[in-house]
């Protein structure tokens, strides 16, 4: 067949949406019984636990319609799909391409919320499993309630140590990444010194460096004069914190300074050599040329590191900081309940989530920008 023939050739006739549509009734169907069950085992649990109220009653009643709406485009996509079929009897495909096309966009719709509300359902039946020994054990609300402002106190020493480590990785890896590139031999010793740190610390994991840093530095002697300067100066009595950032502040730097290093790379090299051929140095065309433009680029990746930061300064609980995990360990140790352990983990969420959004939106905005360029 010639390039002409196929150009103008029939249109081709739509695969039959038929047994997806039945597919999406039959979803629908299955999730408005599995939710059915698994309200009247939530509702059981209520009553099993002493919790139940008139007000909870009604509440699952409502919760129990919603999945029926899924019955509202599933049924669409049925009636569209017989649709489809009849204009294929009288010969109008395009009438039933279109046809097909929106019938299965409804069906994919109900198949897509069907599996996303079984998912949910699973996760509901998980937390009353075993006279609801699961949500017990980690969503004790009275204990959450109980023991949230102790828990949130601590989280304050998370937020100080990662908010001082950011400040200071965003420096040392600056630091870092452009001594790796320092140029001809005589940087030669400094790009090898860099590329072992990065190297060595981006193979350790975090835990280990922060306890050998936590422990070991205090048994050289090495801290003492530090120590003592702290504490007559500003009182300082618990210096687990300054080990911690100090132990997160190398193992991060680590990381950043190779995104430093990727975002100067992606700088075209024409921006060096203008500036070199200027007449500015090494260090006045890294200063005023290529490092402002690439940090403008590495401002996701940067923070999603910093997202990464957060969630690693639980691990200072290792050397004794009293940070949230820590006191919700010896609250959980004391109630023998992992509730307030749960309490952290919602706290961790709730600025890291915020966050992440941002970083979407900036690499969002980058990616348009890219594409208006082009």
């Amino acid at each position: 067949m010639t390039d002409r023939e196929s150009r103008f050739r029939a249109p081709s006739i739509p695969r039959d949406a038929l047994p997806l549509a039945i597919a999406g009734i039959v979803a629908a169907l299955l999730v408005a019984l599995t939710c059915a069950s698994v309200l009247w085992q939530v509702r059981e649990a209520l009553v099993a636990t002493k919790n139940h109220t008139g007000w909870m009653d009604a509440l699952l009643i409502v919760v129990g319609v919603l999945p029926l709406a899924l019955f509202i485009p599933a049924t669409r996509g049925l009636q569209l799909a017989i649709a489809a079929r009849r204009s294929l009897w009288r010969k109008d495909l395009i009438a039933a391409r279109v046809l097909t096309s929106h019938s299965n966009s409804s069906s994919w719709f109900s198949l897509g919320y069907a599996v996303f509300a079984l998912i949910v359902a699973a996760l509901v039946w998980f937390l009353i499993a075993n006279n609801v020994a699961v949500g017990s054990t980690f969503f004790n609300l009275p204990l959450i309630f109980e023991s949230f402002g102790l828990v949130a106190r601590a989280f304050l020493t998370n937020v100080l140590i990662f908010t001082i480590a950011e400040v200071l990785i965003l420096v040392w890896a600056l630091i870092v990444a452009v001594a790796r590139m320092i140029p001809g031999k005589a940087g030669q010793p400094i790009r090898l010194l860099s590329t072992i740190y990065t190297d060595a610390f981006r193979g350790l994991p975090s835990i280990i460096t922060i306890y050998l840093i936590g422990f070991g530095l205090p048994l050289t002697g090495l801290t003492a004069p530090l120590e003592e300067f702290l504490t007559r100066t500003f009182g300082l009595q618990d210096f687990t914190v300054i080990w911690a950032i100090m132990a997160l502040t190398l193992t991060y730097g680590a990381y950043v300074a190779e995104v430093y290093r990727a975002g100067i790379d992606s700088i075209h090299p024409s921006q060096t050599m203008a500036a070199r051929s200027l007449g500015l140095s090494f260090a006045q065309t890294m200063r005023f040329v290529i490092i402002p433009q690439a940090i403008r680029r590495i401002i996701p990746p940067l923070l999603n590191d910093f997202i990464g930061l957060q969630k690693d300064t639980a691990l200072v609980a290792v050397i004794g900081t009293i940070d949230a995990f820590n006191q919700a360990k010896i609250l959980a140790s004391n109630r023998f309940n992992l509730s307030t352990v749960t309490t952290v983990a919602f706290l961790f969420i709730a600025i890291t989530i915020p966050q992440a959004r941002w970083v979407d939106r900036l690499l969002e905005r980058d990616a348009k920008r890219t594409r208006g360029a082009k």
